[in-house]
């Protein structure tokens, strides 16, 4: 019968298979078993070589048995490897198919003694700090004056009542939004990770703050777990991250935007205080008062001195006033002067031509002829003929005349 490529387990005694369905196949069964892709192994190093291509290749080995491993130079290596040390070594187990081998591929190896939990943490350390979760320059400032404050911590115990005791003490303004879940235990790493969610949903949540008390290290250990510092670093809120005490380091703290010593502290970090801002602005007010006060002062002097200069650039009104009555004066006698100079020389042409008035004349005795006809004045005999009648003007009338003959010079 044929060989068949499928990954099916082998049917022995009926069917022959080859070598690589075989191989593929325990390749499949031990990476399908979830207890050996991530697994920890204490024991000693031997056989250790590196290649050229920066692989580094060991076994490890205790009384009774050994097992192969490999170290890709990707991986990060933590300690220093070297032959007949004891270890503790991080990886999954799978079957290299080329050689047909069972192989343990490490990722990460401390000295043995540091004991299982303290290098699982150092290994998640290394991990997500080569990710840049832990990059400084990601982290977010907190907010100055936050109105609604998401928590996520358990609603039993006292850590949830010591943070609102705080908030309520520095910053009552604010709105505290809870998010209950459990802090230790097999529920709790779903749980933070669901309160951060339920966070991220929440409107206006400006800042969270991550929180437990004290305990061990195994106590603590969901704020050490890789979903759970994921989840912090994809909060859309910064996060204040206060697990346990001053001395206690977890990896949501090397994550959150800010670390605090204790659940207090982080509060405390939250939110302004509120007598703190008082006397900000009491001083910032008694500062403007008297920046204010010093500046209205300043342009008072500054208007003063102004008004000052005003006042001696004004004419003296008395003077001009004074000055005034006697130009006034002058200009009425020089007026009266001219007026009667004027009306004395009216009276020399008046005067005068009164006199050349005809009837003046004629008052002295003298008459006027005037041709009837056309009235024309005679002023030589030669201008009438004898027969022609003439008006005789004198000083009170006129009388009609006739030319009885004609005389001359």
């Amino acid at each position: 019968m044929a060989a068949s490529d499928t990954t099916q387990p082998p049917s022995w005694g009926i069917e022959a298979y080859t070598v690589s369905r075989l191989a593929r196949y325990l390749k499949e069964l031990l990476e399908s078993d979830l207890s050996l892709s991530n697994i920890w192994i204490e024991a000693e190093v031997t056989n250790l070589s590196r290649s050229s291509a920066g692989h580094t290749y060991f076994s490890l080995k205790d009384d009774t048995a050994q097992v192969r491993c490999v170290m890709f130079r990707r991986a990060y290596s933590g300690a220093a490897l070297d032959n007949g040390q004891q270890v503790l070594a991080h990886g999954h187990i799978s079957f290299y198919e080329g050689r047909g081998d069972l192989q343990f591929y490490v990722d990460f190896v401390q000295p043995a003694g540091v004991g299982v939990w303290a290098a699982q943490f150092e290994r998640l350390k290394a991990q997500l700090e080569a990710e840049g979760l832990f990059e400084p320059s990601r982290k977010r400032p907190l907010p100055r004056f936050p109105r609604r404050i998401g928590v996520v911590t358990s609603p039993a115990g006292a850590v949830f009542h010591d943070v609102c005791h705080v908030i309520g003490r520095r910053w009552p303004l604010a709105e505290i939004v809870l998010a209950p879940t459990p802090v230790q235990g097999p529920e709790a790493p779903g749980g933070i990770i669901g309160g951060l969610q339920q966070l991220n949903e929440e409107p206006d949540v400006e800042v969270v703050i991550l929180a437990r008390g004290g305990g061990s290290m195994e106590e603590m250990w969901p704020f050490n777990e890789e979903a759970v510092a994921r989840a912090v670093y994809a909060s859309r809120a910064p996060v204040v991250c206060g697990v346990g005490h001053e001395t206690d380091y977890t990896i949501a703290d090397l994550v959150a935007d800010v670390r605090a010593p204790t659940p207090s502290a982080a509060a405390e970090m939250a939110v302004p205080d509120r007598a703190d801002i008082a006397l900000r602005l009491g001083t910032m007010a008694m500062t403007l008062h008297g920046w204010t006060a010093g500046m209205v002062n300043q342009r008072r002097a500054a208007l003063d001195q102004s008004l000052g200069g005003l006042r001696r650039s004004l004419p003296d009104l008395r003077q001009l006033r004074e000055r005034s009555l006697r130009l006034a004066g002058s200009i009425a006698a020089l007026s009266a002067q001219a007026l009667a100079w004027r009306r004395e020389r009216v009276g020399g042409h008046l005067r005068h031509l009164a006199s050349l008035d005809p009837r003046q004349t004629l008052a002295r005795g003298y008459a006027v002829v005037q041709k009837r006809d056309g009235g024309r004045v005679v002023t030589s005999v030669g201008e009438v003929k004898a027969r022609e009648r003439l008006d005789v003007f004198v000083k009170d009338g006129r009388f009609p005349a006739e030319v009885s003959r004609q005389y001359g010079f």
